[in-house]
């Protein structure tokens, strides 16, 4: 690859200058803009240099000797460029310069970087400070960059300093393409590789970001809860076998709470106390952000727990309620959505953004509360789920409708009978959405 290469002398005046001294002949190499300086353990008076040019005015012998000397160190600097060329190396200032003083530059890659990186996470995970499928995420990544190297430029590993628009671009196309990752999981992947860029920067493995006006595009995600309808449908349902029952039991405890499978796992019976209304709260921190969740118990999640307050499990362990693995619980939600008529894949995700929809949002509680009952560190991750709720807009325009169907009828006095069907069926749909999901959370 070509780059922009020049070397120059120049003088550099002693930290310690006293009038009358001489400066030190100092030698700088640049490629691209980016240059890297040597001393050439030289001197020479200021008014003896020729900047210009580069040398020492004068046709002494001394003068002949030391110019001599430094069009040799100047040769020498162009050799090892040369060199680097024909090698097929990366071709960086630091590297010409560790070539000519016969040093090896240390070079570092990006999956020495993701290695590091993943150890480090690991030993956090055991510390529970950061959840096993994050380092996953991260695993995942590190096959894939692999996979992207070899695949493009036949090499085990990659070079920090040469990774570009060009290298992110491409990765991105590989995931898309040989990977056949959708825009979004891409797009992880493509954050998670900024991560471990970052890092290194930190570390000044590397002096440039080469993310720099890099952007992303993602598509919109449609995230399914459970309407009241099909929550109640679950509720209903009458199981014949213990296991199924226990599972739907969980599962609507986490409907009715907003907590994750690891949340409810970890919930004990000291978490259940005494909230600032008399009544019986759930105390406790989400596991994944670390946030304090304070949850009021609705009266079908304190049956659930009544219910399994004496159960062996939950005495022995010390724990609320005595839950299943997460994947023998996602099993067992397939009968339950099976047999309950719903058409949707039940799961812990499903059932959080039940408790952000149709349990919380629809029924009036304000968004800050929900955000503070789901463990969101910013309520702008709360919006999302609102963003779904045109039921709920639906709800509040009924007043603003009822204004203007009133209005109208003032206006042109048109007598209630002759109203149009269309304004009565409208009016009939404008009906609270609490009285829908009051019989399912009572």
């Amino acid at each position: 690859m070509k780059t922009n290469f020049s070397v120059l002398f120049f003088l550099k005046k002693p930290k310690n200058y006293t009038k009358g001294a001489v400066y030190f002949i100092f030698l700088r190499i640049t490629v691209d803009g980016v240059g890297a300086e040597m001393s050439t353990s030289r001197n020479c008076e200021p008014e003896r240099w020729n900047a210009k040019a580069g040398k020492v005015i004068g046709t002494k012998e001394d003068v002949k000797t030391l110019n001599a000397y430094l069009e040799n160190i100047k040769a020498e600097v162009y050799a090892a460029h040369s060199q680097l060329s024909v090698d097929g190396a990366e071709i960086t200032a630091d590297s010409i310069k560790c070539k000519f003083l016969g040093k090896e530059e240390k070079a570092h890659t990006i999956l020495e970087a993701i290695k590091l990186h993943n150890t480090k996470m690991k030993a956090l995970v055991d510390k529970e400070e950061y959840a096993p499928g994050t380092l996953r995420r991260f695993e995942v990544l590190e096959r894939h960059v692999a996979d992207y190297v070899t695949a493009k430029y036949g090499r085990a590993d990659f070079n920090l300093k040469r990774i570009d628009h060009e290298f992110i671009d491409g990765f991105d196309f590989y995931l898309h393409t040989v990977k056949e990752n959708d825009t979004n999981t891409a797009n992880k992947h493509i954050k998670n590789l900024k991560k471990i860029v970052s890092i290194c920067r930190r570390y000044k493995w590397i002096s440039t970001d080469p993310f720099f006006g890099h952007t992303l595009k993602s598509k919109p995600v449609h995230r399914e809860f459970l309407t009241a309808d099909e929550l109640q449908k679950i509720t209903e349902k009458q199981f014949t076998t213990a296991r199924l029952s226990q599972v739907r039991d969980f599962f609507l405890f986490s409907c009715y709470t907003g907590l994750s499978y690891a949340d409810v796992q970890k919930l004990k019976l000291a978490d259940i106390g005494i909230g600032v209304d008399g009544e019986r709260w759930i105390f406790t921190y989400r596991k994944k952000t670390d946030t304090r969740a304070a949850i009021p118990l609705l009266p079908i999640v304190a049956s659930i727990l009544d219910k399994y307050k004496d159960h062996p499990y939950c005495l022995h362990n010390n724990r609320a309620l005595p839950i299943s693995s997460n994947q023998k619980m996602n099993e067992y939600l397939v009968e339950i959505a099976a047999l309950s008529g719903v058409n949707k894949t039940l799961g812990n995700r499903i059932a959080k953004r039940t408790f952000g929809t149709t349990v919380t949002l629809l029924n009036g509680v304000p968004i800050e509360s929900v955000s503070k009952m789901l463990g969101h560190t910013n309520v702008r991750t709360t919006q999302l789920y609102a963003k779904v709720l045109d039921t709920k807009v639906s709800e509040d325009m009924a007043p603003l409708m009822e204004k203007f169907v009133s209005r109208y009828q003032l206006v042109n006095k048109v007598p209630e009978s002759k109203i149009s069907a269309d304004t009565s069926i409208l009016r009939k749909k404008c009906t609270p959405v609490s009285k829908m999901t009051e019989a399912v959370i009572f």
